[in-house]
């Protein structure tokens, strides 16, 4: 049987000495005709296993609505890594964290006000029952024990970070053998004190998430858990970004001197990330500690395999590493994924948000300004619009509270821009006494994906005050953006400022290519590829370009959507063949 398995302070894998070198690729951060490439890398570079999350909301986005086909399609993922000869560490977690939109939660477990997340709150547990009732099953065929690829599979994901309940924890264990896992279970934790007390679970092997300091790190963690063998299952050697943010980088060498370090000492691995990829759509995440961060689009990470799947600096320097310990023979990658320049787009039609509302949702109407996921909605924007007599004068307008993002327009007229991160901007205008209407959008950013805030609704959570005031009775829109079919696009015209607008332009592509759109000239917003959302661009950077993968193009007429908030220098955009992902913005 090939089991991994724990003697002593020795991982065992078919009763043989295995030293795990694992390597992080998110399979849905990566379309899938390039998953191959990708894995073929890992391997190429030394590594003998790839580790995946596996995000609860890419394959529930509706409660009862399964998904796993396309990006989604993780059996697929974990059997190509299999054909290579990769090992395979799954982390199924209800909650992954992973930069990623509410942590991997689903936003529908926010419609009920009192659910208690991560926690045995029941019925919190029914829904992470149901779904590992669709979910386990699949994976069940692919255990190491039943021939597959996967080695191990992990608990819940730095839970000591987050909270100490034990019985919680020991629930998820237990469902997972109930189910028929049968491979080695793990925790993964800091290696501080109230972390590892948190989150270590009697009877599962814990690993801990670093990104320097190794000896530091698992001297602490042999204090909990004696003469077991060490793992860091998170080697952090790069970092993700938040908008308005310096692109983070490492430099090569000091992430190979502390791999060296953990090798020397026969310590497992499994670098966060060796591929980290896209946040395509509306599915990256945010922190927030002392103010709301919201993460980029882009998921490059700054390692081994950037998000475009070029071989990096790093990769060479870990590769060298690892060849003192295994004999890896000579360097052999797949053929180079093509880059093409397919030159300017001219956005030749265009329509106003505020004059399509009733092609893109129904309306809504109710007493109070829900947030979105009462409304049965995840993702994207929500416009909520009220009728405010007059005559009245001028009065502050204030969102209790807005998550994230708002633009104010009065009678159709833009007065400002209310931002959660930003408590000190506001928004104030007088009433003539024929009264106004009211109008706020609001961007959902991304859902905190980390700490005691993930419980984080989108929309108007609270109210609406004019004044001291509160306002009732509102049209509500929800706009997930997900389906433009009914939009009546116009030959483009001149707009003023501030006015939310979707532009349409197409383009001809004659060999399929990865291609990079440059957003320069344009505010803020979300690109779509042949109905395929790219995700958010912003002009405070870092990040200028969006990555298109080649499998999203295809030969002969192609479309582009632009959904832009504030207006652009140009109703034009650039198809350009490399990345730029350090462009910051002071504004």
């Amino acid at each position: 049987m090939n089991k991994l398995t724990i003697n002593g302070s020795q991982l065992m894998l078919e009763n043989r000495p295995i030293q795990i070198i694992s390597g992080a690729i998110h399979y849905f951060r990566v379309v899938p005709e390039y998953w191959a490439d990708r894995l073929m890398k890992l391997k190429a570079c030394g590594f003998n296993t790839v580790e995946t999350y596996i995000p609860w909301n890419f394959h529930e986005p509706n409660e009862g609505e399964f998904v796993f086909e396309g990006m989604a399609d993780l059996e697929k993922f974990i059997q190509i890594a299999g054909e290579l000869g990769l090992y395979v560490i799954v982390r199924p977690s209800p909650f992954i964290c992973a930069e990623w939109e509410f942590g991997g939660l689903p936003a529908w477990l926010l419609a009920d006000p009192r659910m208690h997340l991560r926690c045995y709150h029941l019925p919190y547990l029914e829904k992470v029952d149901a779904y590992y009732d669709e979910l386990i099953p699949r994976l069940i065929p692919l255990l190491s024990t039943n021939g597959g690829p996967i080695i191990c599979m992990q608990v819940e994901n730095e839970y000591g970070s987050y909270g100490n309940d034990q019985v919680y924890l020991q629930y998820l264990k237990d469902g997972l053998i109930k189910r028929g896992v049968d491979v080695l279970l793990f925790t993964s934790d800091g290696p501080d004190d109230f972390m590892l007390q948190g989150g270590m679970v009697p009877g599962v092997w814990a690993s801990a998430n670093f990104g320097s300091q190794p000896t530091e790190a698992f001297r602490k963690l042999t204090e909990y858990q004696p003469d077991q063998p060490l793992m860091c299952m998170e080697y952090w050697n790069g970092w993700f970004d938040h908008w308005g943010e310096e692109h983070h980088t490492r430099p090569a060498d000091d992430v190979a001197n502390v791999l060296d370090e953990m090798m020397t000492v026969g310590a497992s691995v499994n670098f966060y990330m060796f591929h980290g990829g896209t946040n395509f759509g509306f599915y990256n995440g945010a922190n927030l500690q002392d103010k709301y961060e919201p993460t980029i689009t882009s998921y490059d990470y700054d390692v081994l395999v950037s998000e475009c799947g070029d071989i990096t600096e790093k990769f060479h320097a870990v590769r060298k590493v690892i060849a003192k310990y295994v004999d890896l023979g000579p360097l052999e990658l797949p053929v180079p994924i093509a880059k093409r320049n397919f030159g300017t787009v001219h956005m030749t039609e265009q329509v106003k948000l505020l004059s399509s509302l009733d092609s893109l949702s129904s309306p809504i109407q109710s007493t109070c300004p829900e947030p979105m996921e009462r409304l049965g909605q995840n993702d994207g924007f929500i416009l909520y619009s009220t009728r405010l007599t007059g005559p009245r004068p001028e009065s502050r307008l204030n969102l209790q509270e807005v998550r994230d993002r708002a633009m104010i327009f009065v009678d159709g007229t833009y007065k400002g821009t209310i931002e959660r991160w930003n408590p000190d901007q506001e928004v104030a205008f007088a009433v003539p006494p024929e009264g106004v209407t009211v109008s706020i959008l609001v961007e959902n950013m991304g859902r905190v994906n980390y700490g005691p805030h993930i419980k984080d609704p989108k929309g108007i959570t609270e109210g609406v005050r004019f004044g001291q005031q509160f306002l009732y009775h509102w049209t509500i829109h929800s706009l997930p953006l997900d389906d433009f079919s009914k939009l009546s696009f116009e030959p483009s015209i001149h707009t003023l400022p501030n006015e939310p607008s979707f532009y349409r332009g197409e383009f001809i592509v004659d060999e399929l290519a990865d291609t990079f759109l440059n957003m320069k000239g344009w505010t803020k917003g979300v690109a779509y590829i042949n109905g395929f959302n790219l995700g958010r661009y912003w002009e405070i950077g870092p990040q200028e370009t969006l990555y298109i993968p080649g499998p999203l193009l295809r030969k002969g007429k192609n479309e582009l959507i632009i959904f832009e908030l504030h207006g652009c220098s140009a109703p034009e955009v650039m198809l350009q063949d490399y990345h730029v992902l350090n462009n910051r913005v002071d504004i």
